[in-house]
């Protein structure tokens, strides 16, 4: 029986791997992956060897439907972003979608995905939150921060990092300068950094130090007494 299974991979080293997910890339007919390159990295570090195509932003609309036809020609196909859970701000939605849609047997692996370790070490209350991803780079952009204000969950947001001060400013400007925030950056590799403190203290930080590698911002909710 044809079967996809969704697979994570590691967010920085590449050790974050789990024993099944390594079973099942050596068990696989073939694999499709965001980037094709990245992929073949962790597989040559694993020395696996499987047929690699490309699923990504760009092509998973128009290529969806030769995907499934792929998946039910296969007896295992698995999905991977280039880190992470795929299906998380990462290609994958559209085509777990499709296979639940035409009862395509699917299972996903348990694995690294950049917010989690990022909330619980950021010292906010994980019991409750709000994953937003990335937000809208323009249009509905500010009426979803004001929108976030009132949030009394830990919120958490995804950033490039050379938009990473901008957005402190505009979350500044619609949450609040005095806000507490937690950005976290490079997950697992060798330069990964915790930097706490209000939004305006934040800011002026990376103004003078500009980030680099994968962010995450996490917000703390609004204070429920206010």
């Amino acid at each position: 029986m044809a079967k996809l299974c969704i697979v994570p991979t590691p967010i920085g080293n590449l050790e974050d791997i789990t024993l099944r997910a390594l079973r099942m890339f050596r068990e696989c007919d073939i694999i499709y992956a965001e980037d094709t390159r990245v992929t073949k990295k962790l597989l040559s570090f694993y020395e696996i060897s499987k047929p690699v195509f490309p699923f990504h932003a760009h092509n998973e609309h128009r290529s969806l439907q030769g995907v499934i036809e792929k998946i039910k020609s296969n007896t295992l196909t698995i999905l991977v972003s280039d880190a992470g859970t795929p299906g998380i701000s990462d290609p994958g939605f559209l085509l777990a979608r499709e296979c639940a849609a035409q009862g395509i047997n699917m299972e996903c692996l348990p694995g690294p995905t950049a917010f989690v370790p990022a909330l619980v070490a950021s010292g906010f209350p994980c019991d409750r939150f709000v994953f937003e991803g990335f937000l809208p780079h323009k249009k509905g952009r500010q009426t979803k921060l004001v929108r976030l204000a009132e949030e009394e969950r830990t919120i958490i947001l995804y950033e490039s990092p050379h938009r990473l001060v901008k957005c402190l400013d505009q979350i500044a400007t619609f949450i609040g300068a005095d806000r507490n925030v937690c950005v976290v950056r490079e997950i697992s590799k060798i330069y990964e950094e915790y930097k706490r403190g209000s939004v305006s203290e934040v800011k002026t930080y990376y103004e003078n130090h500009p980030p680099k590698g994968e962010i995450v911002i996490i917000i703390e909710g609004k204070d429920d007494k206010n």
